[in-house]
């Protein structure tokens, strides 16, 4: 069987054969802007006969291929760039799976509508009956992709958060804007999150990053990695190296170690930096039974 022509997409605002025809092939009656479709597949057959069922729907429901990746890491690059309304999605890729791309992509100020297409069936389809967003298995038949697409152009911003948390996938990269450009942070690689005023600092070994996710959110997601130490402040438990007592000063005249301001408190000493983080009162016990101690 002869492989599939490579897929070039068209150049961004570019008509597509059919585009503004309704079903049965006619007119609409005024024209419609396309929705924009970005195809991410690491397989390029895939892609192809993507693009080729695409061209089948431009008859019935006005869209535009903006852009084509062959994995994860580039289909974020995409987005980011070309701001797609939709995602059709591959799940099982080498450099990252669709699960979390699709959590990344939730974070856009407008995140796309994410359909997932996948050779497997393993990954609970029920999952997937959230509004604006569906499964489908290869190969895809055009009747069940246009239908799809008509509901994804109906309802532009799909609980994509809602999704990936059913599934209960937890991200292993954290994506973050710096001077217009996506940037991939690892997870395993972060010291400590530290809430300041609308931002939160990401801290590794070698450098600093800023994301507007909440503290709380961070928390809830990657509590298995990370302890509460502070209000403001989580705590990577693979890089906690220990703690330090720090004693306050007296308050004025009362002896060492007498009154609040005397008590001193703990700090958290840091696996690959000199910076230490206060422990308050209220986390101390939980961060010693986080630390074995």
């Amino acid at each position: 069987m002869a492989s599939a022509p490579p897929l070039t997409p068209p150049a961004a605002g570019a008509p597509l054969p059919g585009a503004g025809l309704q079903a049965g092939g006619a007119p609409e009656a005024a024209p419609t802007v396309p929705l924009r479709v970005l195809i991410v597949d690491d397989e390029p057959p895939a892609r192809a006969r993507l693009g080729q069922l695409l061209d089948d729907c431009a008859a019935q429901l006005p869209l535009q291929v903006v852009g084509v990746a062959d994995g994860g890491l580039a289909a974020l690059e995409h987005a980011a760039r070309l701001q797609p309304d939709v995602v059709l999605l591959d799940i099982s890729m080498p450099d990252m799976n669709g699960i979390e791309v699709a959590r990344h992509l939730a974070l856009a100020p407008l995140p796309p509508a994410i359909i997932f297409v996948t050779a497997f069936d393993e990954h609970a389809l029920q999952a997937f009956e959230v509004e604006a967003l569906d499964y489908l298995l290869k190969p895809v038949r055009a009747e069940r992709l246009l239908a799809t697409l008509r509901r994804a152009r109906r309802v532009l911003a799909p609980r994509v958060e809602q999704m990936a948390s059913t599934l209960g996938s937890v991200r292993t990269q954290m994506s973050v804007s710096e001077r217009g450009r996506l940037v991939l942070v690892p997870v395993e690689e972060i010291v400590y999150l530290r809430a300041e005023l609308k931002y939160v600092t990401i801290r590794t070994v070698a450098r600093e990053f800023l994301t507007e996710e909440s503290l709380s959110g961070l928390e809830t997601e990657f509590g298995d990695r990370f302890v509460r130490v502070h209000r403001n402040a989580l705590v990577a438990r693979r890089y906690i190296a220990g703690f330090q007592r720090v004693r306050a000063r007296p308050e004025p005249g009362k002896a060492d170690g007498e009154g609040e301001a005397g008590e001193g408190h703990w700090e958290v000493l840091l696996r690959g930096l000199e910076e230490r983080l206060a422990v308050s009162r209220r986390q101390w016990p939980a961060v010693k039974a986080a630390a074995g101690l």
